[in-house]
């Protein structure tokens, strides 16, 4: 059944500014272009060292000024602001396409430029409102793609601004500071944790007090009220909103605006500052000695007060290894900055003070604890010894295979030259080649000659027998005949000897070989006795994944049944074949991305390797009405999928994939949260084709998908933490059922994680009749 569709962008009626500036400033708008010689040709967009040339130039007496005229208005750094919001092209990966002629199809970069140097640019008319279907709804306002061009221009240049003014603790929101680099920040300096809690804080919408409490902080480093009034028409018109509490900050959902990560991080830099100087001043107190410096009898091991903080945009986690008293009174602290400097409302009954031996802390989505060493990196168990002696031995046969076919390969080839060489000698007087090879020859029997020597000086046994036939049972050694012998005779027997005893002789070797053993066994003694102390003196931090979390959100979604068998999801039977596989790919290689940091990784890889793949190969299953069986026919178990030219693809992490990842590729990943609420069913239609919806993308032969939210299919409330999952975030639910036209490359990229909805233009959906 065909479906009529018809494209539908509903704005927000808001009244427009008056501009403050006179209308005749194009002369001065051109004005303030930048010098040519410095800048690049308008129609390129800058470079992120030009842009940050560009914004340092406007620094003056310890304050930026004039930003949004002489940096966010020039038509080459909003041509900078659309090449981020593209996503590459498959195959480019760093070519994008020209964004002044896919911007120009949608506005004018000019034009634009103008009206912002003018201040009359109108953020109200690139607001929309998208309308939920039921009418108790709560209704969400997004920005158009000209409005996020500018989000994005101010992004950039608030980047260049802030980034190296942050703590090192603040993570998010930053190039190369995501969550599995505050991970690695916990897991590998962090010393002897004792006691720790987690900022809660109520969920809370940024109000005018906020909103102008962190325009004053912008003011105190950037001296531009066009930017000021640019931010405060932006949490005006709602297009950027922050609430603290929520779940959907870095998580690439479409409610969360691309300035808020920066703006929270700007808004809390204040409360990073003060700790940063109170973890200064404390370290002063308590300096730390190297193990040389310190001069101990009784082993009394030094443990220096340590005062650590991370923080991930609105989530903060405070440690110590002091006392639960120094402990209360930093609490005390932090509260206080919080609720009274900042005027933020904190749930004092979640942010309790935990102990970091006895109880587990949930931070950025994972479950933190301390541990001794030991239980991070665990001695061998009998069996993996076992197990390690057996590896151990067919190494060796292994190579003593190689060294006889080795010594078999070099006998033939000493024969066929030797036999050569007697041939050449029969016929003729001598030896005449055209190319002289005695010495070639000679380095080939002088490396082998050393080989077997080594070989046989390495053996013991064999060492004992020369030494017994070379040093026993000669006249020599006997003094009345040494009385009768040249001395000359004498002399070269002794030194002989001296030879033979020093090369081989058994005692030396048995001697060298009992040292080596000893010396193998004293290293164990120490790495044990160090082992032991470290487990005795020292605590490290064990991060790990929230197995019963993901094992409810499996449940939840339907990848399993209540006895926690593989089940189908009937909602994707509707999707083509490679979509479905697609979809699994997704949220298996997202949950593996995000959780390789952990320790208990192999139960994460258990769960997509056995229950999402073994759930898709029964929804394909029961789309074509076959038995499981024969969908692992047909698929195999790495669901193995044909495009429309016949290829072989494999979009699912294989087995052998699977194993091999790991914490290596430290990243800042986004959750799994976006694709699990997230089902687009493909709809068929005879209208002319839409364009594409992703950022700045002019393909034309798109398909029509339809968005079904998981919390509307399954009518759950996600606020209900009984029956929804805790800390999961979900998309607003005004984007349930709308119709977004997608070429074949952005909804891979959908499916695959590589794109997420911040990525495409919302607004632009297709309304169905």
């Amino acid at each position: 059944m065909l479906i009529n569709l018809r494209r539908r962008r509903a704005t927000l009626p808001l009244a427009s500014l008056k501009p403050s500036l006179p209308f005749p400033l194009l002369k001065l708008f051109s004005s303030s272009q930048p010098n040519p010689n410095s800048t690049p040709n308008s129609t390129n967009p800058l470079s992120k060292s030009q842009l940050q040339s560009l914004v340092r130039r406007q620094y003056a007496h310890g304050k930026f000024s004039d930003l949004v005229r002489n940096v966010v208005a020039l038509p080459t750094v909003l041509l900078a602001a659309c090449r981020n919001l593209t996503a590459p092209q498959p195959g480019n990966a760093d070519e994008f396409p020209p964004q002044i002629e896919s911007a120009s199809k949608r506005f004018s970069i000019d034009e634009m430029g103008r009206e912002l140097f003018e201040n009359r640019f109108d953020i109200e008319a690139c607001c929309v409102k998208m309308v939920p279907e039921m009418e108790k709804g709560e209704f969400l306002i997004l920005p158009n793609l000209k409005l996020k061009v500018l989000i994005e221009a101010i992004r950039m240049v608030f980047e260049i601004v802030y980034d190296e003014r942050f703590v090192t603790f603040s993570y998010g929101g930053r190039v190369g500071l995501g969550r599995h680099t505050a991970i690695r920040y916990l897991k590998n300096s962090l010393e002897n944790p004792s006691w720790w809690f987690n900022v809660s804080f109520n969920r809370e919408k940024f109000d005018n007090r906020h909103v102008n409490n962190l325009c004053m902080f912008v003011e105190e480093k950037i001296k531009d009220e066009m930017l000021i009034d640019i931010i405060k028409r932006l949490f005006e018109c709602e297009v950027v909103q922050i609430e603290l509490g929520g779940c959907y900050f870095g998580r690439g959902l479409p409610q969360e605006s691309g300035l808020s990560s920066i703006l929270i991080n700007v808004y809390l830099n204040g409360f990073d500052k003060e700790f940063q100087e109170m973890r200064f001043q404390k370290n002063q107190e308590n300096p730390k000695f190297e193990s040389n410096e310190l001069v101990s009898k009784d082993d009394i091991f030094y443990k220096p007060v340590r005062i650590y903080a991370v923080r991930y945009l609105d989530e903060i986690l405070v440690i110590t290894s002091g006392s639960k008293v120094l402990m209360m009174d930093l609490k005390n602290w932090v509260l206080k900055y919080l609720e009274g400097r900042l005027e933020l409302k904190v749930d004092r009954v979640k942010t309790a003070i935990h102990s970091a031996v006895s109880e587990k802390i949930d931070f950025m989505g994972m479950e933190l604890r301390a541990v001794v060493p030991s239980v991070i990196r665990p001695p061998m168990s009998e069996k993996a010894i076992r197990a390690q002696k057996k590896y151990l031995r067919q190494k060796e046969v292994r190579a003593l295979e190689l060294k006889n076919a080795r010594e078999r390969n070099r006998k033939k080839l000493g024969m066929k030259i030797l036999s050569h060489l007697f041939k050449k000698l029969k016929r003729s007087d001598g030896f005449k080649l055209e190319h002289q090879i005695e010495n070639e020859v000679r380095k080939i029997f002088s490396t082998w000659a050393d080989e077997v020597v080594q070989e046989f000086l390495g053996s013991l046994d064999d060492c004992w027998a020369w030494h017994r036939r070379l040093s026993a049972g000669y006249f020599l050694s006997l003094r009345h005949i040494r009385d009768q012998l040249p001395q000359e005779l004498v002399d070269a027997y002794d030194e002989f000897q001296e030879q033979v005893d020093k090369h081989l002789s058994p005692v030396k070797a048995r001697k060298a070989l009992e040292e080596e053993e000893r010396r193998k066994e004293e290293e164990e003694e120490q790495k044990y006795a160090k082992n032991t102390v470290e487990d005795l003196t020292r605590l490290c931090t064990k991060v790990d994944a929230p197995i019963e979390i993901i094992r409810k959100a499996v449940k939840l979604v339907g990848f399993t049944n209540h006895m926690g068998r593989p089940r189908p999801i009937s909602l994707l039977t509707a999707l083509e074949d490679a979509d479905i596989v697609k979809w699994y790919a997704g949220v298996g290689r997202r949950w593996l991305e995000f959780f390789c940091c952990c320790h208990n990784f192999k139960t994460v890889k258990t769960i997509v390797t056995y229950h999402l793949r073994f759930s898709c190969i029964l929804t394909l299953a029961e789309k074509h009405e076959s038995t499981k069986r024969e969908a692992i026919k047909h698929y195999t178990k790495d669901l193995k999928i044909f495009d429309l030219s016949g290829n072989e693809e494999v979009h699912f992490p294989t087995e052998k994939e699977v194993k091999m990842m790991g914490d290596r590729n430290l990243s800042d990943p986004k959750p799994v949260d976006g694709a699990l609420c997230l089902a687009l069913i493909r709809l068929a239609s005879d209208e002319p084709p839409y364009s594409c919806v992703a950022h700045f993308c002019d393909r034309t032969d798109t398909t029509v998908y339809r968005a079904r939210l998981l919390q509307r299919h399954l009518n759950l409330n996600p606020l209900d933490e009984e029956k929804w999952v805790r800390g999961m975030g979900v998309i607003h639910e005004s984007l349930n059922l709308k119709c977004l036209p997608l070429c074949p490359n952005h909804i891979h990229d959908l499916y695959m994680g590589k794109i997420n909805l911040q990525d495409i233009d919302c607004t632009s959906f297709v309304d169905v009749d």
